[in-house]
């Protein structure tokens, strides 16, 4: 009878080299996937959308007009201002700054911006360094010069009352709407589909990343626990990107006078499926706060 067969001399020596070159080779690839993380995570984060601005004229808004506003870096954003329409009868109108989401324009917007224009109220929406034909690369510094550059141009103006003037900002754009209204007396803020932080996105998104590698602090949460101004935040209860419990903690930290829920809507759907209901609380909300 034979005995138990044996694995031919230096098969198990050759085996076990074999998967240490498979776990060497997986930890280089790895070391690699973290310096790349590292390295293009503002590419990751804010993809930026170049293409060419429309005129207002062609979005059905007469009125408006292409505005370039210079930074203290030296960068031109590029955008649009739409006056108050109508005009007060007397003194100054109050003022909106709109920031917009990822992989969003403001060409691309112009039918949104459109139909919520609140009335009355002066408009500024500003392409972010990197997006449409504002020139830079995208970045979190760039989110804050945007910031910046939209409360200057707009206060400024002399048709507008630089102590009435609140903030929009739809998902990424919820990170300048917050930076504004932390540093000047906005008077008012609506955040949709805001996110909390860069960590927090990071968790969700990228579970396999250690954070030592994050540089983007995008923290929404912590601006929203120092805002004064009265804060409305709307979220879609399907949003797989920003997940709902982001625009739940972002509302609490800025004790907002309202968190609405949009049943049905995932992150890139809330205009469509809040419709008119989103538009008159949003307008609504506006009127109120701009008095």
């Amino acid at each position: 009878m034979r005995g138990p067969l044996k694995p031919p001399v230096g098969y198990v020596s050759r085996v076990l080299a074999s998967v240490a070159r498979i776990l060497v080779g997986l930890g280089l690839a790895y070391v690699v996937l973290l310096f790349l993380a590292w390295r293009f995570q503002d590419r990751m984060a804010l993809p930026g959308t170049r293409g060419s601005l429309l005129a207002p004229g062609r979005a059905r808004i007469p009125d408006g007009q292409v505005v370039e506003v210079a930074t203290p870096e030296g960068l031109l954003l590029r955008g649009w201002y739409l006056p108050p329409n109508p005009r007060p009868s007397a003194g100054r109108a109050p003022g909106l700054l709109w920031y917009y989401g990822n992989m969003e324009s403001v060409s691309g917007l112009a039918s949104l911006i459109h139909a919520f224009r609140p009335p009355g109220v002066a408009l500024l929406i500003l392409d972010y360094p990197g997006y449409g034909e504002s020139s830079g690369s995208p970045s979190e510094d760039g989110l804050y010069a945007t910031a910046e550059a939209g409360w200057s141009y707009l206060a400024s103006r002399p048709e507008v009352d630089s102590a009435r003037i609140a903030a929009y900002g739809r998902s990424v754009g919820s990170v300048p709407a917050l930076y504004a209204a932390t540093r000047h007396p906005l008077r008012a803020v609506i955040l949709e589909s805001p996110l909390t932080n860069a960590a927090d996105m990071a968790r969700v998104h990228y579970p396999f990343l250690p954070r030592f590698i994050l540089r983007l602090s995008l923290n929404n949460l912590e601006r929203a626990g120092r805002l004064t101004a009265p804060l409305l935040v709307f979220h879609g209860d399907r949003d797989a990107i920003a997940p709902p419990w982001m625009g739940r903690a972002v509302a609490e930290a800025g004790h907002a006078r309202e968190l609405v829920m949009i049943h049905g809507a995932g992150h890139n759907e809330t205009y469509d499926v809040g419709g008119a209901e989103y538009r008159a609380k949003m307008l609504a909300f506006l009127a109120q706060e701009l008095r």
